[in-house]
């Protein structure tokens, strides 16, 4: 037993030396209280989308310790930051229960987006303040890397998409992804005529990188199902890495039907928010990539939830690019999780290394992600370089009720 306590405090005493940060003691860990929570608005990033946000969150706690998250919308970080103040942050699916469920009706995924920030921001904390990188804490390192594939390839000098393909595989991607034809301008997207175009892009792109599933397609859920299923029959031969939202896909059941049409890879889900959003689809084998993301799930906790789920069912995860810290978290989350494929989107093939965060808080290479061994998310933040919006210190002057069971454990009202 002593020399049990011993090692933790050598572990504790000698983590603050390596990484800087100011390591508690084992005593002081579970006292920690939330004190302080801000919101910054990215610069430069000006798109009035509630779930593709940047905004930045810092989680401030009585110990010094600063936890760094990333998405919301500024109504939504408000509301559930008035929640946690004077919780213990490394009470994490605690407090994640009691933002999901406390405000009685479930949260629509503009909250979900908000709350994967805050989320996330907690993890960084626990990760920072025991001395370990987040993946650590998810149950260590399943795999060396996460392969990435490219939506656009900013690095290319090419005048023509095929060029580009060949550019994107050349530099070590996995995949490269277009889009249909058509549907970027003023001029009416004619549905028959870019179902061919579509096709033969498709062909051209094929022949570029030499077939192998180095290269995918999103449709972007502009085609009706006939025209939807057109393409994909006739992609089936070219064996494309995954086919991505093919028709719409609020209504699950339409995939029932798509599902027994096409043999392609289907990909569904940067739209989707927490596992009950996306279980139908999982469970009944209705795709085969799910491309639900951080932090529009609701964090780290309901992402590596879902990638149990995924596993079950041997679907694989290509989730969503939604901005560059929540790439970074991405990959401390599907590289301690064991979907049967995992795959991340790189908007023009690499990552943002914006300046409000130190340049190495990515760690990318030769077309892959690999993981930050740094504490928490590996991530700083210098909030003199974005912009100051709010700062919430006090609880909500309007709580709802909070029905809680004998053991303490959270339910509904």
């Amino acid at each position: 037993m002593v020399r049990r306590n011993f090692l933790k405090s050598a572990v504790l005493g000698s983590g603050a030396l390596l990484t800087g940060f100011p390591l508690l003691s084992e005593a002081a860990v579970p006292k920690l209280k939330i004190t302080k929570i801000r919101y910054y608005a990215a610069p430069g990033y000006n798109k009035p989308l509630f779930n593709q946000a940047r905004g930045i969150v810092e989680i401030e706690t009585d110990g010094g310790i600063i936890g760094i998250g990333e998405g919301g919308s500024k109504d939504m970080i408000e509301q559930c930051a008035q929640m946690m103040i004077g919780e213990n942050p490394f009470r994490i699916e605690h407090i994640w229960q009691n933002l999901y469920r406390g405000m009685f009706y479930p949260p629509g995924r503009e909250k979900l987006h908000a709350q994967g920030a805050l989320d996330m921001a907690l993890w960084d904390i626990k990760g920072k303040a025991l001395g370990v990188p987040v993946y650590e804490l998810l149950g260590g390192a399943t795999r060396e890397y996460v392969e990435c594939y490219a939506t656009g390839f900013r690095a290319s000098k090419a005048k023509t998409e095929e060029e580009r393909a060949q550019d994107c595989i050349k530099a070590g991607l996995r995949s490269y992804r277009i889009g249909p034809t058509g549907g970027n301008g003023a001029e009416p997207f004619d549905f028959y005529e870019n179902a061919k175009k579509t096709i033969e892009f498709c062909k051209r792109i094929d022949a570029a990188v030499g077939g192998g599933g180095k290269w995918a397609i999103d449709l972007h859920t502009r085609f009706d199902t006939t025209e939807g299923v057109k393409i994909c029959k006739a992609l089936e031969s070219l064996e494309p890495y995954f086919v991505e939202d093919i028709v719409r896909s609020e209504n699950p059941d339409v995939y029932k039907t798509v599902r027994q049409m096409t043999t392609v890879p289907i990909a569904v889900g940067e739209q989707f928010g927490d596992r009950w959003d996306s279980n139908n689809f999982i469970e009944q084998h209705l795709i085969d990539y799910t491309r639900f993301t951080l932090p529009n799930t609701g964090g780290i906790s309901e992402f590596k939830k879902l990638a149990a789920l995924c596993e079950t069912h041997y679907v694989g995860m290509i989730p969503h690019f939604t901005g560059p810290l929540a790439t970074a978290t991405l990959v401390h989350v599907l590289g301690s999780s064991s979907p049967t494929r995992a795959l991340m989107e790189l908007g023009g093939g690499e990552p943002e290394r914006p300046p409000y965060f130190n340049d190495d808080f990515v760690r990318f290479n030769n077309g892959k992600l690999y993981l930050n061994p740094e504490p928490g998310l590996g991530v700083k933040f210098d909030p003199k370089k974005a912009t100051f919006v709010l700062e919430v210190t006090s609880n909500t002057k309007f709580p709802h009720p909070i029905l809680k069971a004998p053991d303490g454990s959270i339910h509904n009202w």
